[in-house]
């Protein structure tokens, strides 16, 4: 059993935000029952379309994605995603965003009235539209702000995602705490961009996008490891697990469970490979 800030979980091993839509559709492709918890696509309080395409491409050891954050709303997973998760034996963790605290505020304070969901992961690498664009996550009084702010509207566990787009990662995960995060998850995807030499044109409609994948592992144990350093809350590893040695490198460094995330469209059984490899690991 792992307590994850109040969060019962079987294992460690979590699905990553993006990476494995509602549940609904890999339901019929594994146990969704074995995992340690099932992190939601990123929830907005509105319907958002996402970016155009193309908004998604292979890199070497990864992939650059730019999809926007489409979903069809804060409504439209209540009614429907929500239901269906409620058939499983398995925490559910919501991923909520926004472009202003107000909306990140009204989702979270909404779906803690949902019995099924057990926690929260704030996505702060959002544009904060009230500021010129700028990210919540790059900015510590910006984090500090939002996490306050979501921390006085739900009791339901919360964990900030912080962004590796910044200059030291530790400062950010020192604001959110302090503001009231009980868990942190990092990383989130690597700022990238890849330009195809035959059109001379770049891969992703948006020029640039969220690097994931085994590239971005070292990047992310890295950033565990500090962050491990400086706060006692638990952390959430991700980025670039493919196999139970890359989720024990990040138990190892400092992380109190993992989240798989590109994996998931390499092979869908990766999360239930990583959850056996991991028993073998700790029986050691």
């Amino acid at each position: 059993m792992v307590d994850i800030a109040g969060i019962k979980m079987k294992n460690p091993v979590m699905v990553a935000s993006g990476t494995f839509g509602y549940g609904e559709e890999y339901s019929e492709l594994i146990d969704l029952n074995k995992l340690g918890a099932i992190v939601t696509k990123s929830i907005t309080l509105n319907p958002r379309p996402g970016n155009p395409p193309p908004r998604i491409c292979e890199t070497p050891a990864g992939m650059l994605n730019s999809i926007g954050l489409q979903n069809d709303g804060l409504k439209v997973f209540i009614e429907k995603q929500l239901p269906f998760l409620s058939k499983f034996d398995v925490p559910v963790i919501v991923n909520v965003a926004g472009e202003t605290i107000d909306e990140y505020v009204e989702v979270s304070r909404t779906l803690s009235r949902e019995p099924m969901v057990k926690g929260i992961e704030l996505n702060i690498s959002c544009p904060n539209v009230k500021k010129g664009g700028m990210a919540f996550g790059i900015d510590p009084k910006a984090t500090k702000e939002l996490i306050e702010e979501v921390r006085a509207s739900t009791k339901l566990p919360l964990i900030a995602k912080l962004s590796p787009n910044v200059t030291d990662i530790t400062v950010i995960a020192k604001a959110a705490v302090s503001a009231g995060a009980d868990a942190l998850s990092l990383i989130n995807t690597v700022l990238g961009m890849a330009i195809d030499i035959k059109t001379k044109k770049p891969k992703l409609a948006t020029v640039t996008g969220g690097l994931s994948g085994p590239a971005i592992k070292p990047i992310a144990i890295r950033m565990v490891w500090q962050v491990a350093q400086v706060v006692k809350v638990p952390i959430i590893g991700i980025g670039g697990i493919m196999n139970a040695e890359d989720a024990y490198e990040f138990l190892l460094a400092g992380a109190s469970a993992v989240q798989i995330g590109t994996a998931n469209f390499v092979d869908v059984e990766t999360p239930i490979k990583i959850i056996e490899g991991l028993n073998k690991y700790m029986a050691t």
